[in-house]
């Protein structure tokens, strides 16, 4: 029997204090020829790519200009990530830490980031070891593409894993519609820029405030068999 645990990552794992913002603003400047600042812009919950169509159709570029600035973003990001200070969300490393030395347990990325956008903010942040791969960004695909990419490697590496013990953990009500689009059990943490009562009304399996200590995580997500071998 496995576990799989699908890992969203802005606010959910960790905050960049919007330090990806510069990143974006840079590729836009090269890129699209635009100046225009995004202290403003909303990301939460969107796709690294669907930034990148909504950015150059604000600027009034041709669709042949979301990739130049989708790679451009990936190739600033990692001089960006500095430039404001961010930090890993609060019992995140505990929870990851035990994880990573439980059997029959999966973590697995199920991002709006780029493979190459996500590696460099676990990288900067000390988190990059603790997945077995992920699902991520591409042009074209929404949450729900994502979602079922992510259920298919786990599979894949895997076998088969019951709805039941499958479980999106994220922070916005994106991450609980895609987990819902899979039939995992959704869980909301309220750790990014929605309230917790904002979760609770998309009818999340679990919303909290922030991720807990890892005993009370694990006597929730987790089967007696597998807490078991904690």
């Amino acid at each position: 029997m496995t576990v799989a645990l699908f890992w969203d990552i802005d606010g959910t794992l960790l905050s960049t204090a919007r330090a990806g913002v510069f990143a974006w603003e840079g590729a836009i400047r090269e890129v699209l020829g635009s100046d225009r600042s995004l202290d403003s812009f909303p990301t939460a919950g969107m796709t690294d790519a669907e930034i990148a169509t909504k950015l150059a159709e604000e600027c009034g570029a041709g669709l042949d200009r979301i990739v130049p600035v989708l790679r451009r973003y990936e190739e600033l990001l990692p001089s960006c990530l500095p430039m404001r200070t961010g930090h890993v969300l609060p019992n995140v490393t505990k929870i990851l830490d035990d994880i990573k030395n439980l059997p029959g347990v999966a973590s697995i990325l199920l991002t709006g980031n780029t493979a190459i956008g996500a590696q460099a903010k676990l990288t900067h942040y000390g988190l990059s070891g603790y997945f077995d791969g992920g699902a991520f960004s591409r042009h074209g695909d929404d949450r729900a593409t994502i979602a079922r990419r992510a259920l298919d490697l786990a599979r894949s590496r895997h076998g088969d894993i019951r709805a039941e013990d499958t479980y999106v953990i994220g922070d916005t009500p994106k991450d609980i519609a895609c987990g819902k689009v899979i039939n995992a059990r959704t869980v909301a943490v309220a750790t990014g820029v929605y309230t917790l009562d904002e979760l609770v009304e998309y009818d999340p399996w679990w919303a909290i405030e922030q991720l807990p200590e890892p005993d009370e995580f694990f006597s929730k997500v987790m089967p007696t068999s597998v807490a078991g071998n904690r």
